[in-house]
């Protein structure tokens, strides 16, 4: 079970991470200032295995690597919106971190509620009701679980 953090349509990465940010050598720098204009609590409040909830396209905008890279620094089990934007999402199974449509979710949930995530079932609890989500390819389901596309390709099987 994971808290949920609700965000609207059409967050783009520089809501996720500013640009100014991009500036500070490792994400550990970087991820204090998550969302840092739409919710300023964000980072300090979030905790490993929480999940962020988000309307449409989630993750517009500039093509930067480091917006899914501080979602997982900050521990976030994964991201449930109704569509992604197309670099985010490819972004984000590059750097191991889990992008899960949902297109019931998001209109049934607020923030602070709990949810749990099967990926394996591609369902979703919350609320007292099930939803059905993506369920990855095994492929790709490898890939998030080897940490990412670079760490899988650095794997020696």
């Amino acid at each position: 079970m994971g808290k949920i953090f609700r965000f609207y349509k059409d967050v783009d990465t520089d809501q996720i991470i500013a640009s100014q940010y991009l500036l500070f050598p490792t994400f550990d720098e970087m991820k204090v200032h998550t969302f840092e204009s739409l919710d300023p609590d964000f980072a300090s409040s979030v905790r490993p295995g929480d999940f962020v909830v988000a309307d449409e396209n989630f993750g517009c905008g500039s093509s930067r690597e480091q917006a899914p890279s501080v979602l997982k620094a900050l521990g976030v089990k994964a991201v449930i919106a109704k569509s992604f934007a197309r670099i985010f999402y490819r972004n984000s199974i590059n750097i191991g971190l889990p992008v899960i449509i949902c297109k019931e979710l998001y209109d049934n949930v607020n923030a602070g509620d709990e949810m749990e995530l099967d990926m394996e079932e591609g369902t979703i609890s919350a609320n007292g009701r099930k939803f059905s989500c993506t369920k990855l390819p095994e492929n790709l389901q490898k890939i998030l679980d080897q940490g990412g596309l670079i760490a899988s390709l650095d794997r020696e099987d």
